[in-house]
């Protein structure tokens, strides 16, 4: 059975290639919205991180109507850490939008996440979107596109590929290059006559295959799939079962089904071969589970996501300040917290330790692990987390590390230090390319050089350096490199900060508090700016004489603290130390908090 009436499509980009802009322009144009409604932009990305950071995490459906066919479009993130996101949203549709900016060009998770999709066998339209742009250079951007495709092993079919011209910000496409589009109509009859219809057979036993999970205060845990085969129908018994085995098969009930309309979704009695759908009423239904009928409780194969690379240790607080500012403080509010984040997250990873108060957490990266530490922020979470490592490999005698892709975009006069400070991470060129007055430099390098790199590099380039990594495979060992140029400025007594005490710690380095914070013996307020610690009384006040007012303190100019993002202290902190994070904090602290028992330590390790 073919279901003309649908199409299954999602849309694969860089960060900020304009994927979402791009869909609020097709709902709008696809009578999503009424004339008159006020239409926030970016209405996909629904989470305020998203919002915030101007990418997508999480996979969304929509659904658009176009003459008559329903087409199902899938907005993917674009970022490497969330590329697990990615692989099992491919298994839901029948073909991609490559979506490329007219002026970046493919960049390394384009090549990723179309490395996917070729061996998966899904139909492809090539989208050069921003077209509109003045230093577009649409020409190249093409040639460089199925450049990619030919190192990617795509097939003939593959490679005549059709090519849309789209500028998502005016709402536009064309299929001339060169030419002004009026709408987004060439691009929705290039959906229609080149991604394929949905197939199976409808007589036989139903099967739904979930490939996303949402949660729901009042229905509990939502699954999200496609029918594979069969008619699914609200009330009717199912069995869950799984392809990798990681549960045993059970029987249930599917209590509300529901399909995506615009943005809303709608309850349905049924749903036919290629519909994508969620299912409520299933207890412990999982990511890559099967929903079938009891007479052919098969389940379907599922994409097997990618190990993670990283590694941190998410601990109980019990720094002084413990309990102040955190709503969910014990190992036991943390412990559920993780687990139920496995439930929405299939990258994801987190395993208990010998102590009951802290978790091995690992992720696809820095940025994966970061949105995690900052969405339970602000749910009220206070904890503490390690330095990020990244997970070694043994291959016989062999130690293997993660080696990633590096593309670094920077101003001509700038590739010099830039080289240079890849190669000091161990990182080797593969390729340069120059556009513009820009160079495009790309490195492998392994993905423990990238820790700390991004504000060396904004350093290094005046602030004008982009760059993007992508996991590429494990390699041998490329040896050790130090992590960190400069030590750490400690506090060496709990109380206020006063102005007094900063004025002459500022002379020893970069401060991170300012007068009337309140610290705590053994947090790092600042760094050096050679290696090792110096501990720096920020609490001292001055000695009150009939000579000495304590007005005249006044006087004293303190130079602006620098204050630190949750992605930089990551990268700041070293391995004696932590990061405490609440809902209205971010303190970097050492492991042990005394000056004297530090020392004890340091010399009984030496």
């Amino acid at each position: 059975m073919k279901r003309t009436d649908l199409r299954n499509v999602a849309i694969i980009a860089h960060v900020d290639h304009g994927k979402t802009t791009l869909v609020d322009e097709m709902l709008k144009q696809g009578g999503t919205f009424r004339e008159n409604q006020q239409v926030e932009d970016r209405v996909m990305d629904s989470n305020a991180l998203e919002r915030e950071r101007g990418i997508t995490i999480l996979a969304k459906n929509t659904a658009i109507h176009y003459n008559g066919v329903k087409i199902n479009i899938i907005d993917t993130p674009g970022h490497a850490d969330f590329g697990g996101e990615v692989e099992r949203v491919l298994k839901m549709v029948s073909g991609v939008l490559l979506l490329v900016d007219a002026v970046e060009g493919p960049m390394p998770q384009t090549r990723f996440v179309l490395s996917k999709a070729l061996s998966l066998g899904l139909k492809i339209i090539i989208c050069i979107n921003k077209i509109d742009r003045p230093d577009a250079r649409i020409h190249e951007v093409v040639e460089e596109v199925l450049g990619l495709l030919i190192d990617l092993d795509a097939t003939d079919e593959q490679l005549d590929s059709p090519i849309v011209y789209c500028s998502g910000r005016k709402g536009t496409s064309t299929l001339t290059e060169g030419a002004e589009g009026e709408n987004l109509i060439p691009l929705f009859e290039t959906i229609l006559s080149h991604i394929p219809c949905p197939e199976g057979d409808d007589q036989k036993p139903a099967k739904l295959l979930i490939s996303a999970i949402d949660y729901n205060n009042y229905v509990g845990r939502i699954g999200i799939g496609r029918v594979e085969q069969g008619v699914i129908r609200t009330n009717s018994d199912v069995v869950v079962s799984d392809w990798h085995n990681r549960i045993q098969p059970y029987k249930s009930k599917i209590a509300n089904l529901y399909q995506i309309e615009g943005l809303k979704r709608v309850p349905c009695d049924s749903a036919a071969v290629g519909d994508i759908v969620c299912v409520s009423g299933i207890e412990n239904i999982n990511i890559g589970n099967t929903v079938s009928s009891p007479e052919n409780s098969e389940p379907c194969e599922f994409v097997k996501i990618t190990d993670p690379t990283v590694q941190m240790t998410f601990s109980v607080n019990d720094s002084p300040f413990a309990g102040k500012e955190g709503k969910f403080v014990t190992s036991q509010r943390l412990r559920e917290r993780l687990y139920s984040e496995l439930l929405k997250d299939v990258s994801l990873r987190v395993e208990d330790t010998d102590s009951t108060d802290s978790f091995k957490v690992s992720g696809r990266g820095e940025m994966h692990l970061s949105i995690l530490i900052e969405t339970m922020r602000r749910e009220g979470y206070e904890f503490a987390v390690s330095t990020p490592k990244v997970l070694f490999k043994k291959e016989g005698d062999t130690l293997l590390e993660p080696i990633d892709r590096l593309v670094i975009d920077v101003p001509g006069d700038c590739n010099g230090s830039v080289m240079g400070a890849v190669g000091a991470r161990r990182g080797d060129l593969v390729h340069m390319q120059a556009i513009g007055d820009r160079m495009r430099l790309e490195f492998d390098i392994p993905s423990r050089g990238l820790f700390g790199f991004k504000s060396e590099l904004l350093t290094l380039t005046r602030g004008e350096g982009v760059m993007s990594s992508i996991f590429l495979e494990y390699q041998p060992y490329k040896g050790d490199f130090p992590r960190r140029k400069t030590g750490s400025l400690i506090a060496f007594e709990t109380g206020e900060a006063v102005t007094y005490g900063l004025f002459n710690a500022q002379e020893r380095g970069v401060l991170f508090v300012s007068a009337g914070e309140q610290v705590y013996e053994g947090e790092v307020i600042g760094y050096p700016p050679t290696l090792g610690d110096i501990t720096v009384n920020v609490c001292k006040k001055k000695h009150l004489t009939n000579t000495r007012a304590s007005g005249s303190d006044d006087a004293l100019r303190l130079i602006p603290v620098k204050k630190l993002s949750l992605e930089e202290c990551l990268e700041f902190i070293a391995d004696d130390e932590l990061l405490e994070v609440t809902p209205k904090s971010l303190r970097i602290r050492k492991r042990i908090l005394n000056h004297e028992l530090r020392m004890k330590a340091r010399f009984a390790n030496a």
